[in-house]
């Protein structure tokens, strides 16, 4: 396996809209990133992705670009994200940025060129058609927009103001290579390429026997055969050369047919963030973690991936609600359960991700009314059950359980006023549980959450074998329990982690000495509720 520097990283996601607001007007910015640096840098970060900071209308929270060359105002300057680039290198960090390549705003020069008129010479960097197929979008609702102005439909697979851009058309490819080589130029050390699996179309209606007046049509717009071509051209035109790394969001792919999306030989991407392993563990609403699935998917992932690609390591980012929340107990076992879910996923072979707040365990929100929430999905999803019948009480039901919101609430800083996010009324409402749960009341707490993540960066950063090694799932005799070894030709380490409530007897291996923790008080031959351990295994015992 190839040793380079993203693998051995630790990687923190920022959404910048609600990390922390330098100029208080109640929205996060690029200085407020800034300002948190030496934080991260204490943490032991050595990654850091911000979420879309172009210039945007803010339909879909900066995924609707209008720019890719320009800052979001409210976000600052193009002077203040230099500067900020500056500041992650003085620290030995690195910076990478997200890629919105599927579609631009419709508020976008080129699309503003290309709706103009059908004579437009990027009238086809856009997909126009006479005629609409039965597609429903992503979030709900009608694919195509018709434009009464020339008189064609134009496609968005998300909202009606993120138009997809036409990737059969050669000259805007060349234009958006240009514009990703433009910001290499500045330094960014890589880029997380969003909805990467619908570059790619196969227009043609979708079965629709129930006569419905949008059909779910994610087969004609995802890893549609020819996109490899496109990733491949993508890759060599704008990625290679650069000593940087690229993680693309395919939500669709499997462990079977990853090889061509991130293999070491013709892969197109160094990493992906799939959502086999989220959805396989998240069977219904109220059914909790499946942890035997769970394990199933990431063992498989874990083995489909050694010495052939790189694995990502997720459990939280800005599009999921908060973990401990759905996967763990928030109530009974805050610190218990966040930090067993952490040492669960942190320590298998592939590089870690880190959600801002994940690592203080922030909680999904307990807002109950729709006009809390400012996620467009989240309001679509609303609306359209609504108008099928939905009580709102049902749907509210489902929102306050899975919607993107959770994930999207001010950071909590300190417990002071808007949790020290801002001095004035944040854009999102702050978790009220903010006064208790903060970083400031766990920084310098040996027994907390923040100082468990802390420990468990340094321990990845000083064992090799945490990185490299291999990974083979162990039978507790639990269900609940998720246990594996990693190995290699000088070290063998044992990680177990209690996903459930109930205890597990637990016969702690001959001869391991304890590395990691989260319980205080041990129970001999027993892993108590959320329990979570790191062995040392001192012999080749296990």
């Amino acid at each position: 396996m190839k040793e380079v520097w993203w693998k051995e990283a630790v990687v923190y996601q920022i959404y910048p809209r609600s990390f922390n607001d330098s100029n208080d007007d109640g929205i996060g910015d690029l200085n407020g990133v800034t300002e948190k640096l030496n934080y991260l840098d204490e943490l032991g970060i050595t990654i850091i992705w911000i979420c879309p900071m172009y210039k945007s209308p803010n339909v879909d929270n900066g995924y609707d670009v209008s720019d890719y060359q320009a800052i979001m105002e409210e976000m600052g300057t193009m002077e203040d994200f230099d500067r900020l680039l500056d500041e992650v290198h003085k620290r030995g960090m690195r910076l990478i940025i997200d890629l919105v390549l599927n579609h631009t705003s419709d508020q976008h020069p080129w699309f503003l060129e290309s709706r103009s008129s059908k004579e437009n010479p990027k009238r086809d960097w856009y997909v126009w058609s006479d005629q609409q197929t039965n597609w429903e979008s992503i979030f709900g609702g009608p694919a195509w927009t018709f434009d009464p102005k020339t008189d064609q439909y134009y496609l968005h697979i998300f909202t009606k103001n993120q138009v997809d851009l036409n990737w059969e058309n050669k000259e805007m490819r060349a234009a958006v290579y240009e514009m990703i080589r433009w910001w290499l130029a500045k330094g960014v050390d890589g880029f997380r390429v969003d909805a990467i699996n619908h570059l790619k179309k196969a227009y043609s209606d979708m079965p629709n026997p129930k006569k419905l007046p949008y059909v779910p049509a994610w087969e004609k717009f995802t890893d549609v055969e020819g996109l490899q071509d496109m990733l491949a051209e993508l890759r060599d035109e704008a990625f290679s050369g650069y000593d940087i790394v690229t993680i693309g969001e395919a939500n669709s792919v499997k462990s079977q047919n990853m090889e061509q999306w991130i293999s070491e030989h013709g892969g197109k991407f160094n990493m992906i963030f799939q959502r086999e392993a989220i959805e396989a563990a998240s069977n219904s609403l109220d059914a909790g973690l499946d942890v035997e699935d769970l394990k199933e998917v990431l063992n498989r992932w874990q083995e489909a991936a050694h010495g052939i690609a790189w694995n990502s390591l997720y459990i939280e980012n800005h599009d999921r609600p908060r973990t401990v929340s759905i996967w763990g107990n928030d109530r009974d076992y805050w610190f218990e359960s966040a930090t067993a879910l952490a040492c669960m996923y942190f320590f298998m072979q592939g590089t870690p991700f880190i959600y801002q707040g994940q690592e203080i365990g922030m909680t999904n929100a307990p807002f109950d009314d729709i006009e809390m929430y400012d996620d467009i999905e989240t309001k679509n999803m609303y609306r359209y059950n609504r108008k099928e019948g939905v009580s709102p009480e049902e749907i509210m039901k489902v929102i306050k359980k899975i919607s993107r919101d959770h994930a999207r609430t001010p950071m909590q800083w300190n417990n002071q006023e808007f949790a020290g996010f801002s001095k004035v009324k944040p854009w999102l409402g702050v978790n009220p549980n903010y006064k208790w749960l903060n970083v400031e009341a766990q920084k310098d707490d040996p027994k907390s959450i923040w100082s468990y993540y802390k420990k468990m960066i340094h321990l990845r950063q000083n064992w090799k074998v945490l990185v490299y090694g291999t990974t083979n799932l162990t039978d507790s005799g639990c269900p609940d329990v998720y246990a594996y070894v990693r190995e290699d030709q000088y070290t063998k380490m044992l990680i177990a982690s209690n996903l459930s409530e109930h205890p597990c007897t637990w016969n702690t291996p001959y001869d391991a000495e304890l590395l990691l923790t989260n319980y205080e008080e041990r129970v001999k031959g027993v892993l108590q509720p959320y329990e979570a351990c790191v062995y040392f295994l001192k012999k080749t015992i296990y």
